[in-house]
């Protein structure tokens, strides 16, 4: 198993650029693509018009930085937080805890955001 342990780095290193890239891929649309629709969205779900863009910021930039490895602990720890604040406020509460399908991809961006920035980047 001593193999396995030497590949920690690697690994660390796969999972920060595969949520790197899947944040940037979620943040670009808040700010790019249809901001008027996420300007509607976020008073809906109980949340300030502008925070659309302050979750875009967030996951645009904060991704990138992951992507090249630059801050990640702080970039992650943040990406952590908002995908917390993001289950506890909106998708949870929608939903239910039980619901099939309806909030594992947060939870899983959460998760992985957080090992980040207890772990560090890797190679």
């Amino acid at each position: 198993m001593r193999f396995l342990e030497n590949l920690k780095p690697l690994g660390l290193l796969v999972l920060r650029l595969a949520l790197g890239i899947a944040f940037m891929f979620h943040g670009y649309p808040k700010l790019i693509s249809d901001t008027p629709h996420w300007l509607k969205m976020f008073p809906k779900m109980g949340f300030p018009g502008y925070y659309a863009y302050i979750a875009g910021v967030l996951e645009l930039f904060g991704g990138g930085l992951l992507v090249i490895g630059l801050l990640t602990r702080g970039a992650a720890l943040l990406l952590a937080i908002e995908m917390g604040i993001a289950l506890a406020r909106v998708h949870i509460p929608a939903v239910g805890i039980y619901a099939e399908g309806k909030y594992e991809l947060p939870l899983v961006f959460g998760a992985a955001a957080l090992a980040l920035a207890t772990t560090g980047a890797g190679i």
